[in-house]
C-alpha cells in the first residue's frame, strides 16, 4: 500500500552551511495520527512546508499519495488540508465568502459537513474575518481544510494561542474526522497534552534529525530515565555505549540517562554495564521525556 505521506532522507538548508533538516525520513499511513514534536527551529515547520509543496528539499524526496507536491501540486493540494498557526485568512472577507470560495476550489465540498462545524463552532457566517476572534479564525481556517474531506490533515501547532476549551474543540473536530473518513493527520504542537489526546504515534525532531519515532503505547512501556550519580560514573561516553541508552545529558550532580526498556531492565543494564550501584531508574511524563531528549545541560 503506498503510503500517504513519505519523506526519504529529506535535508534542506536556508543558508549554506547551516541545515535545518539532515536526513529526515519516515511514511504515514490511511488513518495515522501521528505529532511531530520538537522545539522551536527544529524544522517542524519546514517539513510540512515541504510536504504542502510550499518549500523544495534540498536532497532527499517527499511523495504524497505515491507524487511530487513540487511537480503534481494541484492534484496533492485537492486531497489535503492544512491549518497553521500563523496563517492568513483574507481579514476583510466575511465567514460564508471565505467558505464560498472554498466550496468553488474543492468539487468534493461537503455541504453537509459545513453546516455541521458551523453550528458546533458557532460561527457566525456574516462576520468579517479579521473580527473574529483567534479561536473563530483558527475554526474557519479548519472548517475550509475539512469539508472537501481530505485524506491528509497538516496541522503545524494549529491550537497556539487558543485557550483549553478551543483548542480541545479543535483537536477533537480533527480526530473525528480522521476516526470516520481515514484521514491521516500529521500535527506539530508544543502541548505534549496535546499529542498524548489526538497522537497514536510521537515523531520527535532535534536538529533537523528524527531522534524518535515511536507509538505512544511503546513510548510509555518501553521507555525510562535513569539517574545516575556523576561522581560514581564521571565519563558520559561509557553510559552511551550501555546497550538501549538514547541520549545522556548533565543535570547538576547526576547523569540523566534516556534508555529503552522497563526500569527494571534499564537498571540492570546499567548496573553491569558501569559496575555501580545506586542507579534510578522511573517511568516519565511525555513531556518530561521531551525535555530529556532534546534539552540542553543543567
Amino acid at each position: 500500500m503506498t503510503p500517504v505521506l513519505e519523506f526519504l532522507n529529506v535535508s534542506r538548508s536556508y543558508k549554506k552551511g547551516v541545515p535545518v533538516l539532515t536526513g529526515v525520513s519516515f511514511s504515514l499511513n490511511e488513518s495515522e495520527i501521528a505529532g511531530l514534536l520538537g522545539r522551536n527551529a527544529a524544522g517542524k515547520t519546514t517539513l510540512i512546508h515541504t510536504a504542502m509543496g510550499l518549500l523544495s528539499p534540498d536532497g532527499g524526496a517527499v511523495r504524497v499519495f505515491g507524487l511530487s507536491p513540487t511537480e503534481d501540486p494541484v492534484e496533492v493540494k485537492r486531497r489535503i488540508g492544512f491549518v497553521s498557526e500563523d496563517q492568513v485568512l483574507p481579514p476583510g472577507s466575511s465567514v460564508a465568502e471565505l467558505i464560498a470560495f472554498h466550496r468553488y476550489l474543492f468539487s468534493a465540498w461537503d455541504q453537509a459537513l459545513e453546516r455541521q462545524l458551523l453550528d458546533r463552532f458557532s460561527l457566525p457566517r456574516g462576520s468579517r474575518i479579521g473580527k473574529l476572534s483567534k479561536g473563530q479564525a483558527r475554526q474557519a481556517a479548519l472548517l475550509c481544510a475539512v469539508c472537501h474531506r481530505p485524506e491528509l490533515l497538516l496541522l503545524d501547532e494549529p491550537a497556539g494561542g487558543l485557550d483549553a476549551v478551543a483548542r480541545r474543540e479543535f483537536l477533537e473536530t480533527s480526530i473525528q474526522l480522521s476516526n470516520r473518513e481515514g484521514t491521516a493527520i500529521l500535527f506539530s504542537s508544543h502541548h505534549m497534552t496535546d499529542v498524548e489526546r489526538i497522537g497514536g504515534r510521537v515523531i520527535l525532531l532535534d536538529q533537523g534529525k528524527v531522534r524518535l519515532d515511536r507509538d505512544l503505547d511503546r513510548i510509555r512501556e518501553d521507555i525510562c530515565l535513569a539517574v545516575v550519580p556523576r561522581a560514581s560514573a564521571p565519563d558520559a561516553a561509557v553510559i552511551e555505549r550501555t546497550a538501549g541508552c538514547l541520549r545522556v545529558r548533565p543535570v547538576f550532580d547526576d547523569w540523566h540517562a534516556v534508555m529503552e526498556g522497563t526500569p527494571e531492565t534499564a537498571r540492570r543494564q546499567l548496573t553491569d554495564s558501569l559496575g555501580i550501584d545506586g542507579i534510578r531508574c522511573v517511568r516519565v511524563p511525555l513531556e518530561d521525556l521531551f525535555i530529556e531528549l532534546v534539552g540542553g545541560e543543567r
